[in-house]
């Protein structure tokens, strides 16, 4: 296991470089992304302006507070909790945000399943954990609300935040295929059969 520090974007060298058990901490642009705001993108085919290639999204819609616009805030926007929601509702978005827009990075908690394991092996990405209720300490590693796109759906819109320090997240998912959650819910079925065979019970 190990840390990296991962300036965005990044190229799929780097992406296929990380293992399930590393840490990551990250720098630059991060794009917040939701239910909503793909629904938008990929069912109803609108176009967005920014360009996802190499980058991380995460999944959330943001506590944000409109302000006006000034080089600290050049949204018009200051972020007041920026949580992560539980990704596996969005499960069939990933390969599209990979295959289409070249993504990276995908930024959540609870984990994703099958199909997402499978695109994170072929097109060369991960899925990055964040532990929940730390919505409060995620938010202070934003420096600030650079931009949003498909801003009718706000608080679902695409975010572009600027982060420092943003981490350290845990590597659940690799381009290798492996997961955390697959490993979690191995050992979880062997202390199981173990309790069942002490008292007796066939598993």
């Amino acid at each position: 296991m190990a840390h990296r520090e991962l300036t965005l974007p990044i190229d799929e060298t780097a992406a296929r470089a990380l293992t399930v058990g590393d840490t990551v901490t990250l720098h630059g642009p991060l794009f917040g992304i939701r239910d909503a705001t793909q629904i938008h993108m990929f069912d109803r085919k609108r176009n967005v302006r920014f360009d996802l290639r190499g980058q991380a999204v995460i999944h959330t819609a943001p506590n944000v507070r409109k302000v006006p616009v000034s080089a600290e805030h050049p949204a018009g926007y200051a972020p007041v909790c920026v949580g992560t929601t539980t990704s596996a509702r969005m499960e069939r978005f990933t390969r599209p945000l990979m295959h289409q827009h070249g993504v990276r990075l995908v930024i959540g908690k609870g984990g994703l399943g099958e199909e997402s394991k499978a695109a994170f092996r072929e097109l060369g990405g991960v899925y990055l954990a964040i532990i929940g209720g730390t919505a409060a300490l995620e938010t202070t590693w934003i420096e600030a609300i650079e931009d949003v796109d498909l801003d009718d759906l706000n608080p679902e819109s695409l975010w572009k935040f600027r982060v420092r320090d943003f981490g350290p997240l845990l590597v659940a998912m690799d381009a290798k295929g492996g997961s955390l959650y697959d490993r979690i819910a191995e050992r979880v079925e062997d202390r199981k059969r173990a309790a069942l065979a002490a008292l007796g019970l066939e598993p």
